[in-house]
């Protein structure tokens, strides 16, 4: 496992995952998701993923670099989209990886096309999904993001919560570290931190918040506790 909880650099495969920022363009509104992520990043945010589903792949790309530009030594991933990574990464902008979920890319693939010490995260909502894992090469994954712990508006059609409880089994059966996200705020970060993730995600908790610094603090506060 190679992930561990101690920030390195923004391109290194070691980054604090515990108060993770994953954007939402909607919910940022007419601010911009750069704004927010700089207002997060003031606030403690740790990691952040930008999220994109309905860009064009030169927006998306775009989008990417402007938010490496303001989350300065915070890492910056970019979700599902390997192409927009592996571009960024090719023209100088130092995104620290990608995370994808199942209907992605066979993971070793992404893993062989990525560059050597780049971040790879990787969704699960069951522990009944962890079996692939175990058929992939050796540190394939660096981190498992966890979910959803509860119901959330901001991905449609996602599968059942699975609760603390389910978040914690996740945890139990695999040695790497795991981000819990769906629904998240204040009130179960420090539930979450005891029962061994290695950290929140939060999308409208930061994102729909009429002060992303303030409330990327209360969160970061919350788990520190």
């Amino acid at each position: 496992m190679r992930v561990v909880i101690a920030h390195s650099t923004p391109s290194g495969r070691d980054l604090d995952l515990s108060t993770y920022l994953v954007t939402d363009t909607v919910l940022c509104g007419p601010r911009g998701v750069p704004h927010v992520v700089a207002a997060a990043v003031r606030g403690g945010v740790t990691c952040v993923q930008v999220r994109e589903k309905f860009a064009s792949a030169r927006e998306f790309l775009a989008l990417v670099g402007a938010v490496v530009e303001v989350a300065g030594a915070v890492p910056v991933l970019v979700n599902d989209r390997l192409d927009v990574a592996l571009a960024a990464h090719a023209h100088g902008v130092p995104v620290a990886g990608v995370h994808v979920g199942r209907s992605d890319l066979p993971v070793p693939i992404i893993r062989d096309l990525l560059w050597p010490d780049a971040v790879l995260g990787f969704s699960v909502g069951r522990t009944s999904e962890l079996a692939e894992l175990a058929v992939w090469p050796a540190d394939t994954v660096d981190y498992l993001g966890v979910g959803p712990v509860r119901d959330t508006a901001t991905k449609p059609g996602h599968d059942p919560a699975i609760g603390l409880a389910g978040a914690a089994r996740i945890v139990a059966s695999t040695t790497l570290a795991c981000v819990a996200i769906g629904g998240l705020d204040a009130e179960i970060a420090g539930q979450l931190h005891r029962a061994g993730l290695a950290g929140a995600a939060y999308v409208s908790a930061i994102c729909a918040a009429d002060d992303p610094q303030q409330a990327a603090h209360v969160l970061a506060a919350a788990w520190a506790r």
